[in-house]
């Protein structure tokens, strides 16, 4: 690679100021060649196409058009993937790893919000804030008089469903915390989990004996619906599911019919479809909170994306490997 390597973003053009902000931007033009007015959103393009054939780093993020044989077969010079966003599983094809490119992923920057996200809301959801929240509102006095029962985070029962990026980060953050953490992942055993600080449990203990279960499984045609009827029935009565995961793993027929019955209650960065149909009866139902997928990467958020690629470029210009390289074998259980 050459020592100022040419390179070319690919992704929606939006997001180019988003993620990469004046100071963020400054940085990766020191490192690298690049025209930040020209981005690959289409490699169809002939301008693109030009381009590409002397492009060595590809920038790519959200709304990157899938690295094909294609796209490949014009830009000859190639040599490394650097992603500006979290997984790489929507545009990377087989071709990339066939052509033996350097692939690197801002995944793990991205996981950090999400994970804060679902730190905050587990806290909340110890206390039972939403519920005192709506009947505060309602009623305008308090609720209760003096100690509330049955609340608290103290030996709170957290399980995590997922050691990906996001399940593993979010365990760091609980830590602090007075909460006894579990977790089910088939990839983890004894050792990895005791690394992590957690019991490991089979999923349906952990959905059993848990009172707040937090999804951070990867989406792939195995885990559709893990949570589905029968699992979310584990769950004991006055427990919280909270997914910022995928839609997907939850199976929302079943879920709305434990809502309705008032057994349980969620929390739903993610749903599917995504949104909602506008008569889903989960914006209503007074045990379910539905965010807008804020979770992940928002706002000034989206520059530590930015800079995860520069310190990527730096270290290929200086001849060393990514911090954040992206195995092949990994894309199915590391989302």
């Amino acid at each position: 690679m050459s020592e100022r390597p040419v390179a070319m973003f690919a992704m929606t053009a939006e997001n180019v100021p988003r993620i990469f902000p004046p100071g963020v931007l400054a940085r990766l033009r020191e490192l690298v060649d690049i025209d930040p007015g020209l981005v690959a959103g289409d490699f169809t393009r002939p301008a693109v196409r030009e381009a590409l054939a002397g492009t060595e780093i590809l920038i790519s993020g959200w709304g990157c058009p899938p690295l094909d044989a294609a796209a490949l077969g014009a830009a000859p010079e190639l040599r490394a993937v650097l992603h500006a966003a979290g997984s790489v599983k929507g545009w990377v094809t087989p071709a990339v790893w066939e052509r033996g490119l350097v692939v690197s992923s801002a995944a793990g920057a991205n996981a950090l919000p999400v994970a804060e996200y679902t730190l905050a809301m587990i806290l909340l959801a110890g206390k039972d804030v939403f519920t005192y929240r709506d009947r505060l509102r309602t009623e305008r006095v308090f609720p209760h008089r003096g100690v509330v029962p049955g609340i608290g985070n103290l030996g709170r029962r957290v399980g995590v469903i997922g050691a990906s990026r996001t399940g593993r980060r979010l365990i760091e953050l609980l830590r602090p915390f007075d909460l006894r953490v579990s977790l089910a992942d088939p990839y983890v055993d004894e050792a990895g989990a005791a690394a992590l600080g957690v019991a490991l449990l089979p999923l349906d203990a952990l959905l059993a004996g848990s009172d707040i279960v937090s999804v951070h499984a990867p989406e792939t045609a195995a885990t559709r619906h893990l949570i589905g009827r029968r699992e979310l029935a584990l769950m004991p009565d006055g427990s919280v599911l909270v997914n910022t995961a995928r839609g997907s793993l939850v199976d929302h027929d079943a879920l709305t019919d434990e809502l309705r019955a008032g057994r349980i209650a969620a929390i739903l960065d993610v749903t599917e479809p995504e949104p909602l149909p506008a008569d889903s009866p989960l914006y209503d139902l007074p045990n379910a909170f539905v965010t807008p997928h804020l979770a992940g990467s928002q706002g000034n958020e989206l520059a530590r994306l930015g800079l995860v690629v520069v310190g990527e470029a730096e270290r290929l210009v200086s001849g060393r490997a990514p911090e954040f390289r992206v195995d092949e074998r990994e894309l199915g259980r590391m989302a």
